[in-house]
């Protein structure tokens, strides 16, 4: 019979045939709506949840889907940072929907994030594997990521605020690569910060920080951080990610690293400002 249809002598008529409009290509996808204070000045949180709609992502054996765990995580993170007061936050997504990688991270910088947190949940094949890891973008993915920012739409782009455009190929290049230092560096140190405050609180992998070249973080600009909170594949850590009290305990930890990196972040230009000389009246004269 294979013969037969390989050679064309048979063909098979559809009974039916459906036809789905897609959407235009270059159409963005609209922007969450933005929670918490109503100070535009105090620093956004974009949480991310992985997967969705139609990709379930992985799967446990009592039938967890990824999908579902890494919502509400994401939702626990997101109620204890509201409740906290001190930031405002955005969800890629609230709901079982589909997202493409690349929209995620772009939703963070389309609202100006100061950071970035995509939540998983692992998956290996032994199921003794389990524990928390924290990834950030690795060396090796950040020169990739720095030459299509450097090539994209001419140079005429904005990184930490400052703009490309016109500036030359050499002076482009060096923002490029002062950026993608100061984005490792900080999203390491956000790493970092959550294995140190969930430490005792959460399990953790034997090699809780990796590096890797996951999309979702592939940022210049913007620090970033994929939280595997657990191996879906293992019973104990499945139960954990379902048990409502363990994501309390989850989503405080991993708030109380963001209020610190954060305020960390901020330091900088406090200490500056404060450091700066106070303007002096001498030398004016009285008209």
């Amino acid at each position: 019979m294979w013969a037969a249809f390989s050679t064309g002598i048979a063909s098979i008529e559809p009974r039916y045939v459906v036809r789905i409009d897609l959407p235009k290509g270059g159409i963005r996808i609209g922007l969450p709506p933005i929670e918490g204070p109503a100070d535009t000045s105090r620093p956004l949180v974009v949480i991310d949840a992985g997967h969705g709609g139609h990709d379930p992502g992985a799967s446990g054996a009592k039938g967890e889907r990824e999908k579902d765990l890494t919502l509400a995580l994401a939702r626990s993170l997101r109620d204890r940072l509201l409740a906290e007061g001190q930031v405002r936050v955005a969800m890629t997504r609230d709901d079982d929907r589909f997202l493409v990688l690349d929209e995620r991270a772009d939703i963070a910088r389309r609202l100006g994030a100061a950071l970035f947190v995509s939540i998983h949940a692992d998956a290996a094949q032994s199921t003794s594997a389990r524990g928390a890891t924290v990834y950030t973008l690795s060396d090796k993915a950040s020169d990739a990521v720095a030459e299509a920012m450097a090539n994209r739409e001419n140079t005429a782009d904005a990184i930490n605020g400052v703009s490309l455009d016109g500036r030359g190929d050499v002076v482009s290049s060096i923002l490029v690569d002062l950026a993608r230092r100061d984005m490792r560096s900080s999203s390491m140190r956000f790493g970092e910060l959550v294995v140190r405050e969930a430490e005792g609180k959460l399990r953790f992998h034997a090699t809780p920080q990796r590096e890797a070249a996951f999309v979702v973080l592939k940022s210049l600009d913007l620090p970033s951080a994929l939280i595997e909170a657990g191996y879906i594949s293992n019973d104990e850590d499945a139960q954990a990610m379902r048990d409502p009290a363990w994501r309390k305990g989850f989503s405080g930890a991993v708030a109380k690293a963001i209020g610190i990196f954060l305020a960390e972040r901020q330091a900088p230009s406090i200490s500056e400002s404060a450091a700066a000389p106070e303007p002096s009246d001498q030398g004016s004269e009285t008209p």
